[in-house]
């Protein structure tokens, strides 16, 4: 569609949320009739496991070939292994091949701007593509940014991520600067708070202070984890895959809730928490 937005979900930390912001935003933007495609950018492929496709090393398409496609100059179907979820979002899967991808892309004219070129092709389908960014700022990483039109940055509000934003922050500079010029911050989603931590509560405050005017004041949106008891509430249809390391989810249903400027409703997934190997993991419930 003309009026198609490119948004890159990118933080070179991990464990920041960034699979599970692209999947709660995709969905409840589908749930307002906007036609998406979520793009699996880590060859971890995350998002590709969250959405359903457990076993995505057998995929015959996934992103690596539409991009080693434009570096070979083919003119194949662009939308050829695009898949359909039943909730109304597209997905351009990943697997394990994507990390190959990073020294092909040494080697290749217009390295920055392969993914571009490819994205190009479909989203006229499209109103909305959400990229989900490995957790580094190599080139696959620096292929989302010069693609999208605009960032969010989930954070946790803990040091080691705080201290990360300085680095991401001038590579968006230099990216802005030198490829794609047209590239903004949407804003910082401040993820996985705890606000009884004397922690969470001072590295929010400082973000909010070092980074406040540089994304414009504010645009910093809100997420929050509630934890329900009750196995029989009516959001019970959202599961998904998804891991955590805190005990104190045991055996518990959790809601992430996430609602920001692109859709007025709240996009919610439960997760239903047990303990296995150690640590934290959600199986997939179905009715």
């Amino acid at each position: 569609m003309p009026n198609c937005k490119t948004i890159a979900i990118c933080n070179q930390k991990g464990g920041t949320g960034k699979t599970t912001t692209t999947v709660n935003l995709g969905i409840g933007l589908a749930k307002q009739g906007k036609k998406v495609l979520l793009v699996d950018a880590d060859p971890q492929g995350d998002l590709t496991t969250c959405l359903g496709w457990k076993d995505n090393d057998s995929l015959p398409t996934t992103i690596t070939n539409k991009l080693s496609e434009i570096m070979r100059e083919e003119n194949g179907n662009p939308h050829f292994g695009i898949l359909h979820h039943e909730e109304n979002v597209d997905l351009l899967p990943a697997n394990l091949e994507l990390s190959a991808m990073e020294m092909m892309l040494v080697t290749t004219m217009s390295r920055e701007t392969v993914l571009r070129t490819y994205l190009n092709k479909v989203k006229n389908d499209y109103e909305y593509i959400l990229i989900d960014c490995m957790p580094s700022l190599g080139m696959v990483t620096l292929n989302a940014l010069a693609a999208a039109d605009s960032v969010i940055i989930p954070v946790q509000a803990q040091y080691l991520p705080a201290k990360g934003m300085t680095q991401l922050m001038q590579t968006i500079g230099k990216v802005k600067q030198h490829i794609n010029p047209n590239l903004k911050i949407d804003g910082i989603l401040l993820n996985i708070v705890d606000n009884r931590t004397n922690l969470a509560k001072s590295t929010a405050d400082a973000l909010r202070k070092n980074y406040g005017t540089l994304v414009g004041g504010n645009f910093f949106f809100c997420s929050k984890i509630t934890l329900i008891a009750n196995k029989q509430r009516k959001y019970r249809k959202y599961f998904m895959k998804f891991s955590i390391s805190s005990l104190v989810l045991r055996r518990r249903l959790v809601y992430y809730v996430i609602s920001t400027k692109y859709t007025n409703t709240i996009s919610i997934s439960c997760y239903d928490f047990s303990l296995i190997g150690g640590g934290m993991c959600a199986k997939r419930k179905e009715r």
